[in-house]
């Protein structure tokens, strides 16, 4: 997969991408991120890509021929690899489809990514109504900017490509992989300050501790998130 981010703060990305399971899937090839700064495809001579917003009001408004000029031109770089991929093109804003795991999953199976970071007192509507194929919040609250929902957006979805875990079944057995959130994890040591690990995770019996895990997650859900179960969070 390949994906694209355009942002005004590229170094933000760095640490992310060259920590974990996103270092690993990146080194292997099972990632390709890219991040460039919208700055190179402004026209201004001070590289500025926001002004004031018509009508009036506070703050600054991102124009919207940086973003179409950045896109136009990444299109262009990867035409002229013969690669013959379309990107799915995301803003990251608050007003957005909130991402789900099912999301998530979606994306995964695309080839190629365009995420679009906005800033300030956001972006030009042209941007969203004729550029983005769609939008996407991580949350419904207002940060700075789009670039942590980007990369949480990598992060989800990178996980889930072929080759990224470790163990191709952990991203199977997640919360919110299923209708129910994962039952309770535990390790050594088998007693802690009084506190011991349920006798069924340490018996060996398959069937028992799959049976544990089921009744577990659905308490656990039923307690936490039941709206999981009943649909309303559809």
């Amino acid at each position: 997969m390949r994906i694209d981010v355009l942002t005004i703060f590229p170094e933000m990305f760095a640490p992310v991408l060259g920590s974990s399971i996103l270092k690993r899937a990146i080194a292997k090839g099972v990632a390709q991120v890219s991040v460039h700064d919208l700055r190179d495809w402004s026209r201004d001579k001070h590289k500025k890509v926001d002004d004031r917003p018509y009508g009036g009001g506070p703050g600054m408004v991102m124009r919207p021929e940086p973003f179409f000029e950045a896109v136009a031109g990444i299109k262009r770089r990867i035409a002229n690899r013969r690669l013959r991929i379309k990107p799915h093109v995301i803003l990251l804003a608050p007003q957005g489809e909130k991402l789900t795991q099912g999301k998530a999953e979606e994306l995964s199976k695309r080839p190629w990514l365009i995420l679009l970071c906005g800033h300030y007192e956001g972006v030009d509507e042209r941007v969203r109504s004729h550029l983005a194929d769609e939008e996407l919040s991580i949350g419904d609250y207002v940060l700075t900017g789009g670039e942590l929902p980007a990369m949480v957006l990598i992060d989800s979805v990178a996980r889930l490509l072929p080759g990224s875990l470790g163990d191709a079944a952990s991203a199977s057995e997640e919360s919110f992989s299923g209708p129910l959130l994962e039952y309770p994890q535990y390790t050594r040591p088998p007693e802690y300050r009084g506190m011991k690990v349920p006798e069924v995770l340490r018996s060996g019996n398959a069937p028992k501790i799959n049976e544990w895990r089921k009744l577990q997650a659905l308490r656990w859900t039923l307690a936490q998130r039941p709206d999981l179960i009943d649909g309303s969070s559809d």
